[in-house]
């Protein structure tokens, strides 16, 4: 338990930083498997433009590496190409 004020406020910045980064990436999950369960292409690449920006996003704030939203980008891309 921290004894210092800057050591509590870091405490309690840290658990409200994890709530949003939790919140945030659970958001880019779901986006990410409504993607890959569209029924046809339309609706695929409709929801990819979606996951795009929220993937450049979680890369912007380091929430993601940006290798990671690159491959996951480019493995999204080929299976919506696929559908169509």
């Amino acid at each position: 338990m921290p004894n210092l004020k800057s050591a509590k406020k870091r405490v309690r910045l840290s658990r409200d930083a994890n709530a949003r980064n939790r919140a945030t990436r659970s958001r880019l999950r779901t986006a990410v498997k409504r993607v890959e369960n569209a029924k046809d292409a339309k609706t695929a690449e409709v929801e990819y433009r979606k996951v795009q920006e929220l993937l450049d996003r979680a890369a912007t704030a380091r929430l993601l590496h940006p290798n990671t939203v690159a491959r996951m980008k480019s493995n999204l891309a080929r299976s919506v190409a696929a559908m169509s």
